[in-house]
């Protein structure tokens, strides 16, 4: 049976590991590893770990070393998902030289600890199955998840998460540290602010703006704009808070 036990990042050296073992002459180019850890054992985690090693099938320069977290995970689990749990969020203060991937659906923690890591970030991830169009802009640390769909003219800002199955449409723009749950359907033309939960099933109807730290509710179709702070459900969606 696997070791549930935790293991720290391996010692590699200064910088990342070339695939290579021989040293690169003058003109050679030299492919470098981008080593990932996440940050957090729950379930946003162990998926954006899924999504890691999804992406590390086609392109072998991307290394899951494994997941963070300062709380107690469940190591049973996480050595059935074949995932190193590699100790607390300190382990990564001894490697500066990772990618450092946000594994939490709160867009508030991320922003925290995006405060704290973000200079550890890597370009976007996108699941193999994911549809994306032209003159789109990812932000570092964003994440699109199996069969989400991003069409054209789209920024995404950094650290936000796309779920799986959810469309973000023509001309949206999209804040930082946003969560976009699966089966979401993100229509054209909308704003949406910074630390913005947007339910799973949830509509957002063309033209319409989301205030910062807004909450949509799961199913909600929003159909006029959204203060931000504020928690709308319903269909259409009607403010509760």
């Amino acid at each position: 049976m696997t070791s549930t036990r935790s293991r720290p990042i391996p010692d590699l050296g200064p910088g990342r590991r070339s695939r290579s073992s021989r040293s690169a002459g003058p003109h050679e180019s030299r492919n470098v590893t981008r080593q990932l850890v996440v940050i957090g054992a729950g379930g946003h985690g162990r998926e954006l770990a899924d999504i890691v090693r999804s992406c590390a099938t086609s392109d072998p320069l991307i290394e899951l070393l494994g997941i963070v977290d300062d709380d107690t995970p469940d190591r049973l689990l996480l050595a059935r998902s074949g995932l190193r749990h590699l100790g607390s969020t300190e382990a990564i203060a001894r490697r500066p030289d990772v990618e450092v991937w946000i594994g939490v659906g709160s867009p508030a923690m991320r922003a925290r600890l995006d405060a704290r890591y973000g200079q550890q970030a890597g370009e976007a991830l996108r699941h193999p199955t994911v549809s994306i169009g032209t003159v789109t802009q990812l932000g570092p640390g964003v994440v699109l998840a199996p069969g989400s769909n991003v069409t054209t003219n789209v920024r995404l800002g950094r650290h936000s998460h796309v779920g799986t199955g959810s469309t973000v449409s023509h001309d949206v723009m999209v804040g930082d540290h946003v969560t976009i749950c699966p089966g979401a359907t993100v229509t054209g033309a909308v704003t949406i602010g910074d630390r913005v939960f947007v339910g799973a099933g949830a509509t957002v109807l063309p033209g319409v703006s989301i205030g910062d730290d807004a909450i949509i509710g799961a199913g909600a179709v929003v159909t006029v704009d959204v203060e931000p702070g504020a928690t709308v459900a319903g269909v259409p969606a009607r403010r509760l808070f």
